[in-house]
């Protein structure tokens, strides 16, 4: 008998567990099917942030595979420009402007890409130029490590071969360290048709067939040898900078002399009121050189940290002309914008009656228990139709609709905050640090790649604008699920672990290029990729939103910020005005918007349409409508080329009639009554929208 209580007793224990579990399921919530591992997780742990259910994903990858032991521990980036160094074999190269990056078999290629330009894409062609590994490397298969990374930069080393690469974005000089007396080959891409150097034996030239030369800093004495295509020199231990020579001018050549010494190791990008600023960890003597792509150029300032540019001394990219600046601190500026809840001009009186009626008509469709879809970006559009409708009927002074759609989205949201949705819901895993949805843990396609951390900040958007005009008209309920809310909101908006150490620093934002990427940890040849950025836009103006509700004035201004510096990104490379200077006159001759942007390529297709639906092109970088969208479209002039030239493709029959509303709402800014007429005319709307907010939007046109 003593010996079967205990046994008796454990068998107990774990029936009990077990009903308790079951119980938890049934009743809390978080009723996920078991395949999902889930683990239990402390709402109220000491950091005090709301953490989702914890779920083991099955389709995400290992990104111990390539980070270092003590990043591994920590939330990693899941959009970052070097995001192809840690999937899959890890080779495929990586755009750190001027230069293609890439890194296998333990050595690493660099490239100064040609273009090829046709009316439909502009892409850079990755061809190595030179390649750098060490000679008589014990292990030449061995995986690069990322030990280190910034907001501009990333360390990456090759073990057995003893080198760490200073990945470090615009720098002109691909740096290297070299340690323990190592003997290094340079590997050309075309043979070499001369090689020289200085008297000093740390600097060498390299002229090679194909009309390129490159320059060669030592840190300290070496002697170089070479064959046709091969360069070696031996016994090695100090710091290494190669550099095109991009210009054949001999003040371009002084201008890398002079500058060869400082080497930047890191980056990294501070936020103030409409303001970003840069800050290098500088090594070695003399003053750092970097390249400035054209939104940096046009944001620049001297006024707190003195800079020099060298309005000459330029390198061609994708992203148009990199240009030389002087200093190891920048300030940039963004052109402020107003982040407000209504229209920011204002309704006329006379246009309030024909609001009122549309909002009586779409208000009845809403009943959450009619909702089918189950897909967190669908969902999220729905929430965010809703909430608009509730603005519209504050901004016309029409309460009367107000607790319909208040409870309409407490309905719609709270099943997702709660763990009660059932067929779907948000998790949170460990292996990278973040949100993933219940479908998306055993499916890459499920949620648009949700579980694999793709556009979190488009899905998430619509949940906090509808949970932000939530709170602004019930702040109990806010108060309520502010935990919750703000977990959805930092998956995406996070500064740190000082704010929240349970996700990433900004998933989507590129501080460098100074917009989102949305392609999570999927490999892809040419890089991260975008496609939609009123979506981006949406996912930061409603943060600040979130920030107003709450009372947040820190997130009103950070959101605020990166919202203004989405849409003059979006200004600068996804509109093609006709006199563009950044793409090749073939390009901008046939298109008015990008498509999809890539890293290293300009694409007219869409992931789900032909480069000729112009109308969607058009419309999938105004969706959702929004307050905002007039400052994102501020620019008249371009407005009328692009809604003339997406009208051509407009279907004339009464098929998708919801792209159309969003041609229409352009084709308002200039052509109001015009528009209105159509729009009237219209007999269903995407799935995101509804006639009310169609003449909400063009009856404040002014």
């Amino acid at each position: 008998m003593k010996a079967g209580a205990p046994k008796l007793l454990n068998i107990l224990k774990m029936a009990l567990l077990f009903l308790l579990c079951a119980f938890s399921i049934l009743f809390q919530g978080y009723n996920a099917d078991l395949n999902l591992n889930i683990n239990t997780v402390d709402e109220n742990s000491q950091d005090n942030h709301f953490v989702f259910p914890k779920a083991n994903s099955l389709v995400l990858p290992n990104p111990s595979d390539y980070f270092s032991r003590d990043l591994v521990s920590t939330p990693l980036p899941t959009n970052s420009f070097f995001q192809n160094f840690v999937l899959k074999n890890g080779d495929q190269p990586e755009y750190i402007q001027p230069y293609l990056i890439r890194s296998a078999n333990s050595s690493i290629s660099i490239s100064y890409p040609s273009q090829n330009i046709s009316s439909v894409l502009v892409e850079e062609i990755f061809r190595p130029d030179l390649t750098i590994s060490a000679l008589k490397n014990p292990k030449p298969t061995q995986r690069h490590v990322i030990s280190a990374y910034s907001d501009l930069s990333v360390i990456l080393d090759l073990p057995s071969s003893n080198l760490r690469f200073f990945l470090v974005r615009g720098s002109p000089y691909l740096t290297f360290a070299v340690n323990g007396k190592t003997s290094i080959s340079i590997s050309t891409g075309d043979s070499i048709r001369k090689l020289s150097r200085d008297g000093s034996f740390t600097k060498y030239t390299i002229r090679l067939r194909n009309q390129q030369t490159w320059i060669l800093y030592a840190s300290s004495p070496i002697h170089l040898t070479h064959t046709v295509s091969t360069i070696n020199f031996g016994g090695f231990s100090g710091v290494i900078r190669i550099a095109l020579l991009a210009n054949s001018d001999s003040t371009f050549e002084k201008i890398l002399d002079e500058h060869s010494s400082a080497y930047p190791v890191s980056g990294s990008a501070t936020f103030g009121s409409f303001a970003l600023k840069y800050k290098w960890d500088v090594k070695g003597a003399g003053k750092l050189l970097i390249l400035a792509h054209p939104l940096h150029r046009r944001l620049l300032t001297k006024a707190n940290a003195p800079v020099t540019v060298l309005e000459d001394f330029k390198y061609r990219s994708t992203d148009g002309e990199l240009v030389g600046v002087i200093g190891d601190t920048w300030d940039l500026e963004a052109e402020s914008i107003l982040v407000s809840w209504h229209s920011i001009k204002g309704l006329t009186k006379k246009s309030i009656p024909e609001i009122i009626r549309a909002l009586d008509k779409d208000v009845k469709t809403l009943n959450a228990s009619n909702i089918s879809t189950t897909s967190s970006y669908f969902y999220g559009k729905l929430i965010g139709r809703a909430a608009r409708l509730a603005l519209i009927a504050e901004e016309v002074s029409y309460p009367k609709i107000k607790p319909v759609v208040v409870k309409f989205l407490k309905d719609m949201i709270e099943p997702w905050l709660n763990g009660k949705f059932g067929a779907n819901g948000f998790f949170y895993e460990e292996k990278w640090g973040g949100l993933v949805t219940k479908q998306g843990i055993n499916d890459t396609a499920a949620d648009f790649g949700f579980g694999i951390y793709n556009d979190h900040h488009f899905h998430l958007g619509y949940f906090v604008y509808g949970i932000s005009v939530l709170t602004k008209f019930d702040p109990s309920w806010g108060n309520q699920y502010k935990k919750q809310a703000y977990s959805l909101m930092e998956d995406y908006m996070n500064l740190g672990p000082e704010e929240n150490q349970h996700y990433t620093r900004l998933r989507n934002f590129d501080l460098w290029k100074l917009h989102s990427w949305a392609s999570g940890v999927t490999e892809f040849p040419f890089g991260r990729n975008q496609e939609s950025t009123s979506e981006a836009i949406n996912a930061y103006y409603s943060a600040a939103l979130m920030g107003s509700a709450y009372g947040d004035a820190d997130l009103v201004s950070v959101g605020s910020t990166l919202a203004a510096l989405e849409i003059q990104s979006a200004q600068t490379w996804w509109h093609v005005k006709g006199d563009n200077k950044i793409y090749a006159p073939r390009f901008v001759k046939n298109n008015k918007v990008v498509g999809i942007l890539w890293s290293r390529k300009r694409d007219s297709i869409l992931w789900f349409a032909a480069a000729e639906r112009k109308d969607i092109r058009l419309s999938i970088q105004v969706l959702p409508l929004l307050p905002i969208t007039e400052v994102l479209f501020s620019d008249v002039d371009y407005v009328k080329e692009l809604v003339k030239w997406a009208l051509t493709s407009v279907p004339k029959n009464r098929t998708e009639e919801g792209w159309k509303g969003f041609v229409y709402a352009l084709e308002a800014i200039y052509k109001p009554n015009q528009a209105l007429k159509k729009v009237r005319d219209l007999s269903s709307h995407d799935d995101g929208n509804t006639l009310s907010n169609l003449l909400w939007w063009i009856h404040s046109r002014k």
